[in-house]
């Protein structure tokens, strides 16, 4: 698990087309971990249960790093691993597809299968559109009131998202890039003296 820059999809989105009859539906998600790339495919296969085929793929950053495919009932190689390679060529991560098919009375043939399989994967990403995004940490510091426009200095300094709570102490929700968040839980530590509570 490295702490760079890695592209994803932007939102969920979806796109549709025929093949001789054959109605495919390329279906993207971004999602963080592989119970959600999971839980989105076991979704797009409840709401098109009708459907001859649903084929997952998917690419998660996770320790290790998990690809997954499957063909769904087609022919070996058509269908899932076509729709893994446009994630592979796109190198987006963090995404989910599933590619619904229904059956429209014409064979394609496993090279016409594969071409219907990766438009599928192409146009939903291409829908949903690429962004980049960072790894992130959730950091909460909590100090007493005379800290809190030191460390609230410090994490605007640092550019950083948060939302502050003011009780009988002061908290502080961040989101953090991980490749900083060690550096940033050092400043806040070093200039309270190591009073505030850092989780």
């Amino acid at each position: 698990m490295t702490d760079d820059i890695y592209s994803t999809v932007a939102e969920r989105a979806s796109a549709a087309f025929e093949v001789q009859g054959s109605e495919f539906i390329g279906h993207a998600a971004p999602v963080p971990d592989v119970a959600e790339a999971e839980a989105f495919v076991d979704a797009v296969s409840d709401e098109y249960e009708d459907a001859t085929h649903n084929v997952p793929a998917y690419r998660v950053r996770a320790d290790p790093f998990r690809e997954y495919s499957s063909d769904d009932g087609e022919p070996t190689g058509s269908a899932g691993k076509p729709a893994l390679n446009v994630l592979q060529q796109r190198d987006v991560e963090n995404v989910a597809v599933v590619v619904t098919r229904y059956y429209g009375g014409t064979n394609l043939g496993v090279g016409g299968l594969a071409r219907a399989y990766s438009k599928a994967v192409k146009d939903a990403v291409d829908e949903a559109g690429i962004v980049e995004r960072r790894p992130h940490e959730s950091v909460s510091v909590t100090v007493d009131y005379d800290d809190s426009g030191t460390v609230r200095g410090i994490v605007e300094s640092a550019d950083v998202e948060f939302e502050a709570e003011y009780e009988e102490e002061v908290t502080l929700e961040m989101r953090v890039p991980v490749a900083e968040a060690a550096d940033l839980r050092d400043r806040i530590r070093s200039a309270t003296s190591g009073r505030a509570r850092i989780e």
